[in-house]
């Protein structure tokens, strides 16, 4: 099961402390950014959060960025301009 998700994390810093804070409370799945372009504000201009592996609750992986500062939501098919 993938799972992919957009966030309002920008810097590379930032999304190395949330991947081991998320590895840590969730090792069985595997965890990856990809930090996009932010010209346009969020939630057009976010980075991706793709998170892979048996069983994926969205939720919780979304409560865990958002008690961390950040935006997160699942990502769904839109056009942005």
């Amino acid at each position: 099961m993938v799972e992919v998700f957009i966030t309002n994390i920008k810097l590379e810093n930032q999304a190395i402390a949330v991947l081991e804070s998320l590895e840590s409370d969730f090792p069985d799945l595997l965890i990856n950014f990809d930090l996009e372009d932010f010209q346009a504000p969020y939630p057009c201009g976010h980075s991706i959060l793709r998170v892979e592996g048996k069983s994926i609750n969205p939720q919780s992986i979304i409560n865990c960025l958002r008690l961390k500062g950040f935006e997160c939501e699942v990502l769904v098919d839109k056009i942005c301009h």
